[in-house]
């Protein structure tokens, strides 16, 4: 049925209406328009790019550890520069080739608060990233519970990776919707899905009912969605963030938005509560052949963006 010229200035959008039951989150680090110059680009950190001076290396470090502390401290100039303009927190990424390394992570994740404590911004306001790997899961326990630094689980496609990390009591996970979906679209017979059907809201759906049944804190954030349809299949969710594009796209739909998601209809799911160990966790998330294959290859990329940076920055 259309909607007349009349109602449909009347009607919120269906990004405002999707606002009233989920707190959504721009999917971007483009704040001013990224500044290029000379062999790269300076990702918003002001008029000129940073100077060595900015990174604070140590001559009589090795190269290798000058590398490493430059780049822990361009993401905290990001960081800081992303926080001037949001009441919200920033997301900083852990080094991704220490998917697999938990003490690594720790102490990795505890530099870069250290930098912004620096930088005069609390670690309230900040993410710490980390692979959803068993080790990167285990890091982000004691990361919470002994050192109050709230982690953010990424690169999270299995039920398994998400009932570790609700035990594990981590701040936020951010399942990937629109990756599950390329995943079966490449390797399977069905090429298109109607949303309810998509296989990335069903994950994400699956987990949100789980978390709100048994009264896990952890916050879900959908992330990475292919189009609005996936978003509004999710209303209601705790967090969505969403690419620009996609924004625009609902900000310029008027259609009426129902929650899909609610604790209520949640507690009435017939979904059981489940542990998992360290074997138990690894048995069941190698059973999810989808997401052994994107939780590897999600680490293998983001790695070599982490080498394509050191490159830059030598």
């Amino acid at each position: 049925m259309s909607v007349s010229p009349v109602k449909r200035q009347k009607m919120e959008s269906a990004l405002d209406q999707l606002k009233h039951h989920t707190t959504v989150v721009a999917d971007t680090g483009d704040f001013n328009g990224e500044r290029r110059g000379g062999g790269g680009f300076y990702l918003g950190l002001g008029s000129s790019p940073p100077t060595r001076n900015d990174f604070a290396l140590c001559l009589f470090r090795s190269e290798e550890e000058q590398i490493k502390n430059a780049s822990d401290k361009l993401f905290v100039l990001f960081g800081a520069e992303i926080l001037k303009r949001i009441p919200g927190r920033v997301s900083t990424e852990v080094d991704a080739r220490l998917s697999f390394d938990k003490e690594g992570m720790i102490q990795r994740a505890r530099r870069l608060i250290d930098l912004y404590k620096e930088a005069g911004i609390g670690k309230e306001r900040i993410l710490i990233k980390l692979s959803s790997t068993w080790e990167g899961i285990q890091a982000g326990k004691v990361l919470e519970a002994e050192y109050g630094i709230h982690c953010n689980m990424t690169l999270l496609f299995s039920f398994a990776q998400a009932v570790a990390c609700a035990e594990a009591g981590v701040t936020l996970i951010s399942p990937f919707v629109g990756r599950i979906l390329d995943w079966y679209v490449a390797n399977g017979d069905k090429k298109t899905f109607e949303p309810s059907e998509d296989p990335g809201v069903k994950s994400v759906t699956k987990i949100y009912n789980y978390y709100k049944k048994f009264g896990y804190k952890t916050i879900v954030m959908g992330a990475s969605f292919r189009n609005t349809g996936e978003i509004k299949a999710l209303t209601g969710c705790d967090y969505l963030t969403i690419s620009p594009k996609l924004l625009a796209e609902l900000s310029k739909e008027h259609v009426k938005l129902t929650p899909t998601l609610s604790v209520k209809e949640a507690q009435a799911c017939d979904l059981e509560k489940i542990h998992l160990d360290e074997k138990a966790f690894r048995w069941h998330h190698n059973e999810d052949q989808m997401a052994v294959e994107k939780l590897s290859d999600g680490i293998r990329k983001f790695a070599a963006d982490a080498i394509k940076l050191e490159r830059m920055l030598k």
